[in-house]
């Protein structure tokens, strides 16, 4: 089992800066995929940013919409994946959500946390 939380939203003003953090714990050492996803109303869920630890390496992805402003980077000793938001928009504005992968046999599991609410006034 893995537990995830959220911490770091709030409301910030266009072009400032806000950061994220998503904490682990639990089976932290079997997580193969972190992403942050955002959800504003009416709109469908989608990543945002990702990063992959496999046996090749580590990748990161980003979505088209948020590449250049945002930077997701992580602290293995503290379990933890942070979203460096910078250059802020309004329509960044949405609820954030990490989720973290694990692999089981015949499958994988996806864990997810409550959400951190963040909001660009303009």
């Amino acid at each position: 089992q893995v537990q995830v939380v959220e911490s770091g939203g709030g409301l910030v003003q266009a072009g400032g800066s806000l950061r994220l953090s998503c904490t682990t714990s639990g089976s932290s050492g079997s997580i193969t995929f972190i992403g942050w996803y955002r959800q504003a109303p009416e709109n469908q869920r989608e990543l945002v940013a990702g990063i992959s630890s496999e046996s090749s390496g580590v990748t990161i992805n980003y979505a088209d919409s948020v590449k250049g402003r945002f930077t997701i980077s992580r602290d293995n000793a503290k379990n933890t994946v942070y979203l460096q938001m910078n250059s802020v928009k309004p329509e960044d504005t949405a609820v954030y959500f990490c989720k973290a992968v694990s692999p089981r046999s015949g499958g994988s599991m996806h864990y997810w946390g409550q959400g951190t609410q963040v909001t660009v006034s303009s």
